[in-house]
């Protein structure tokens, strides 16, 4: 990163034009919201800003902004969870959860149905391709809780995005 003359505005811009796309894309498809994912890369590269003349020795800066916003996404989707089981008690009425539309395959539904933690994890490791050890250094978590997410993910999707084959009739 130190290819721009040394100026710390220069490579942090660098690095934003870069990476703001593809972290977009990872946190639209973890929480659904393009204004929540742009509202929580903002706060990450601010961050990052703030603490370039460290994290710009790292081998991969843009690892620790996604780490980083990834956090703060799963944390704010589970605060949005608890708001409205909270809400539902309150009201006395049952959350309403679509299910997934039987002719379609539609893997951002069946996404939104899992929880934030096990969704974040699945689309880390689907998505980013990113293996299990990365994921693990990202979110601050052990190996095998990432493992054990990803088994639970995918366990709660397989019947989400099971595609039926219809059969045709002969009369």
């Amino acid at each position: 990163m130190r290819d721009i003359d040394g100026d710390p505005a220069a490579e942090v811009a660098a690095l934003y034009r870069r990476t703001w796309p593809r972290l977009i894309g990872l946190l639209v498809s973890i929480g659904g919201s393009r204004a929540d994912a742009e509202e929580i890369a903002q706060d990450a590269y601010v961050k990052l800003l703030g603490r370039w003349d460290q994290i710009r020795r790292y081998d991969d800066p843009e690892a620790w902004v996604r780490a980083v916003a990834v956090r703060a996404l799963v944390s704010r989707l589970r605060r949005q969870q608890v708001a409205a089981r909270a809400m539902a008690k309150l009201t006395r009425r049952p959350a309403e959860v679509d299910g997934p539309d039987p002719d379609a395959l539609d893997v951002a539904a069946a996404l939104a149905r899992v929880s934030p933690a096990h969704r974040a994890v699945a689309v880390l490791h689907y998505v980013m391709d990113l293996p299990i050890e990365q994921i693990a250094d990202e979110l601050e978590l052990p190996p095998g809780t990432v493992k054990s997410r990803l088994a639970r993910a995918r366990q709660a999707l397989a019947p989400l995005l099971e595609v039926q084959e219809e059969v045709p009739d002969h009369a």
